[in-house]
């Protein structure tokens, strides 16, 4: 890129317009990585209840040791950026790339959008619920369309506050002819503040930018405490006149990934349009009575675990083509994953 000098430069300059972070503050802030590059989080297994018997020993049911299992959080995304404002370039600009600004520009220009398209890729690979559907969405189907998403956050009895349905600006289109939608108008200026166009079954809705947002989904509804996006150092630097440089050395840092919990992950739901050249959701694969795993989907890999942990999250998770433990009480549960595609569903299958 080059360094233009002209005889006189407008004292304003003109930037590229870009979003706030439109997940910043809306996933859980519950768990902290201060200090930290992993967090190990432990989900306990409870039991099933059982009829209380009125005589006899262990009258409570015969005792068992509480289980768990280990969900090991590593972040990932460590970026930066430098950049330098010479002194005689600047002068020869009549002086309009003032360091302080420049620096902002390029955190709103670059840094939130390229940590925001990750966080939302992440969200789409990792929910706990990826639905399939080759159906357009239509301005007639797409209410019934989102009310199967938040039917099946009910069903698994995830909160009702704290849901957010993003949607891209196509998808938004459509959703804001129906009589559902309420418009942020009627919301108050606050709401315009946090980001949101309105509000749809009592959901807030944000709309993302298609730079953002992942190819081929449709729409995503995520209850607030059901995923994590830790940001743990975001800091930027303006040195004057460093050794070396006549000017500003501008620089800046972001260490941060997005995580789901394994224990609330049917609180990220997903639909994805596999119509005709879109995108591929794994089908959930079969496991045959000695282990074995095989998929519908062509050059799939497996990941699985058996203690009874969820593949997707779980630390004890391993990768094959068939169980390594197939003793008869066994329970094995296995997913299917494939480059460019979104991950199956999870299935469970005991050892006779």
């Amino acid at each position: 890129m080059a360094v233009n000098l002209h005889e006189k430069y407008e004292k304003k300059i003109q930037s590229v317009f870009r979003e706030a972070s439109l997940l910043n503050g809306r996933l859980s802030g519950e768990y902290s990585f201060k200090g930290a590059k992993t967090v190990k989080l432990t989900i306990p297994q409870t039991v099933p209840m059982v009829d209380y018997v009125r005589s006899g020993a262990n009258r409570y049911g015969d005792p068992q040791e509480m289980q768990d299992s280990i969900q090991e959080m590593t972040l990932t995304q460590d970026k930066a950026f430098s950049l330098t404002i010479d002194k005689g370039n600047n002068l020869e600009q009549g002086g309009v790339k003032e360091a302080g600004k420049m620096l902002g520009l390029q955190v709103r220009e670059r840094a939130i959008p390229l940590s925001d398209t990750y966080g939302f890729s992440k969200l789409s690979e990792r929910a706990g619920t990826i639905v399939a559907n080759t159906e357009a969405l239509t301005k007639s189907n797409i209410c019934d369309r989102i009310s199967e998403g938040t039917l099946s956050l009910d069903e698994n009895e995830i909160p009702q506050e704290g849901r957010t349905l993003f949607v891209p600006a196509p998808v938004y289109k459509l959703l804001k002819h129906s009589d559902e939608f309420m418009r942020v108008e009627s919301l108050g200026e606050k709401a315009l503040a946090k980001g949101q166009v309105g509000l749809y079954d009592n959901m807030t809705v944000v709309k993302v930018p298609a730079s953002r947002w992942p190819a081929n989904v449709n729409f995503m509804i995520v209850q607030k405490q059901c995923a994590a996006f830790p940001v743990t150092l975001s800091e930027t630097k303006l040195h004057r006149d460093p050794p070396g440089i006549s000017g500003n050395l501008l620089e800046g840092r972001q260490i941060y990934d997005l995580f789901v919990f394994a224990s609330r992950a049917a609180g990220v739901y997903v639909e994805v349009d596999t119509g005709s050249g879109k995108g591929t959701v794994c089908a959930a694969p079969k496991i045959s009575s000695v282990g074995a795993f095989t998929c519908d989907t062509s050059g799939v890999s497996y990941r699985y675990t058996t203690d009874g942990s969820d593949p997707r999250y779980s630390a004890s998770a391993r990768v094959g083509t068939s169980s390594s433990i197939t003793a008869p009480g066994t329970m094995i549960r296995a997913y299917a994953f494939k480059e460019g595609a979104f991950p199956s569903g999870v299935t469970s299958y005991t050892i006779a």
